[in-house]
C-alpha cells in the first residue's frame, strides 16, 4: 500500500489546500498521513498570542491548541485518512511575532525554528517511509509556512513532492504574496480535478475546524463559497515523478 505524507504548518492547512487530493488518494487505496507542525499547547498565553485566541470567541483558560488538535482528528476522519500526527512546535505568536502584519512580513532574524524542524521532518519521513510528500509553497507569506519550506528545502528528500498552493490565500486576492515563488518556478505544474465525493469530503473536513471557519469565512457557507472559487481543482508544483498508477485525474 503506497503512503502519502502531508506536512501541514497549522491545524487546517493540509485540509484547506490539499484535502481533495488526500481524500482521493485514500479512496484509491493509499495510506494517507496528515502531520501538523505547529501544534504545541502554551499555558497562560499573553499579548498577541492571547488575542489570537480571544478573537475567535475562546476564553483565556481554554487550551486552544488542544481544541484545534481535536478538530484536526475530526477533519482526518472526514477525509477518510489515518489519525493525524502532531509535532510539538510553537506557532509564530509564541515565538516573538507580535501582530498580524508581522506574521506575513519577513522572518525574524532570531527565529531559527527551521533548524529545529529539519531533523524532526527527517525523523518523520524516515518513520512513515512515504512514497509521496505533500507540502506548502507558502503562498500568502505566513512566516510559519515559510519556515516549513525552508526546513524541507534543507533536507532535499528523495521522495517526489507535490507543493500545494496555500488556500485561502489563493482566493483572497488576484495576485497573492508569493515570497518563495522563485523556488518553484522551474518545477512542473500539476492540477488535479476533484470528483464530487472528494470535494464533499474536503468541505466537511475543512468545516471540522470550527474554531477557524467563523473567523476566516463567516461560517460554513462562506467556506463553501471560497472553496467554490477553486472550481474543484487543486494546483501544485511537482518535484520528482509521481508514483504510478496515480489515482487523481489531471484537470483539463
Amino acid at each position: 500500500m503506497p503512503t502519502a505524507l502531508a506536512l501541514s504548518p497549522h491545524l487546517d492547512d493540509a485540509a484547506f489546500s490539499a484535502g481533495g487530493l488526500l481524500a482521493t488518494l485514500a479512496s484509491g487505496g493509499w495510506r494517507v498521513v496528515m502531520a501538523t507542525v505547529f501544534t504545541q499547547s502554551v499555558t497562560d498565553p499573553k499579548g498577541f498570542a492571547l488575542a489570537c485566541q480571544l478573537d475567535k470567541g475562546l476564553a483565556p483558560e481554554v487550551d486552544y491548541m488542544d481544541l484545534r488538535r481535536a478538530e484536526d482528528g475530526a477533519a482526518a476522519r472526514e477525509l477518510g485518512i489515518a489519525a493525524p500526527v502532531h509535532l510539538p512546535f510553537r506557532e509564530a505568536p509564541h515565538r516573538g511575532y507580535g501582530s498580524a502584519p508581522e506574521l506575513f512580513s519577513e522572518v525574524h532574524p532570531d527565529d531559527g525554528i527551521d533548524r529545529d524542524l529539519a531533523p524532526a521532518f527527517a525523523d518523520l519521513i524516515g518513520a512513515e517511509a512515504p512514497d509521496l510528500i505533500l507540502v506548502p509553497q507558502a503562498v500568502g507569506g505566513h512566516v510559519d509556512h515559510v519556515q516549513v519550506v525552508r526546513a524541507l528545502r534543507s533536507l532535499t528528500p528523495a521522495q517526489p513532492m507535490l507543493w500545494w498552493r496555500d488556500f485561502p490565500y489563493t482566493v483572497r486576492e488576484a495576485n497573492p504574496k508569493e515570497p518563495l515563488a522563485p523556488l518553484f518556478s522551474d518545477l512542473t505544474p500539476r492540477a488535479f480535478a476533484l470528483d464530487e465525493r472528494s470535494q464533499s469530503r474536503k468541505l466537511s473536513a475543512c468545516a471540522a475546524y470550527a474554531s477557524q471557519i467563523g473567523f476566516q469565512f463567516g461560517g460554513r457557507n462562506g467556506l463553501a463559497e471560497r472553496l467554490m472559487r477553486e472550481a474543484g481543482i487543486e494546483r501544485y508544483r511537482l518535484s520528482g515523478r509521481l508514483p504510478e498508477p496515480f489515482p487523481a485525474r489531471d484537470a483539463p
